[in-house]
């Protein structure tokens, strides 16, 4: 019963706060190449909220998120986001070496 009331709770603290009162990096800046800032922001969120009510619950949500299996999940993501970003970068400094060079003639 304890928990269950504890997890309304958080959720009701989750609905009525919004996620721009997350304190974490801008995903426009340009230097910056991590994506999973905003899963980050949104997990920061939630265990701020959940640890206001619970601290225990908070407590469990940290070492959840810290199990050889998430860690190695979350590596991985960002191992291969990084990648992605940067074929991106590579990418569009293609098309934009081309749109001066043919299309505009630079």
């Amino acid at each position: 019963m304890l928990q269950s009331r504890a997890l309304v709770i958080a959720l009701l603290l989750l609905l009525s706060t919004t996620l721009p009162e997350v304190h974490s990096k801008s995903i426009f800046e340009k230097e910056r190449r991590d994506w999973l800032v905003i899963p980050d922001a949104i997990a920061t969120y939630i265990y701020e909220c959940v640890n206001k009510v619970s601290p225990k619950v908070g407590q469990f949500l940290v070492d959840a998120s810290q199990t050889p299996a998430v860690v190695v999940t979350r590596n991985f993501l960002i191992r291969e986001t990084t990648k992605l970003s940067i074929l991106a970068e590579q990418i569009i400094e293609k098309i934009k070496n081309m749109w001066y060079t043919k299309v505009l003639g630079y």
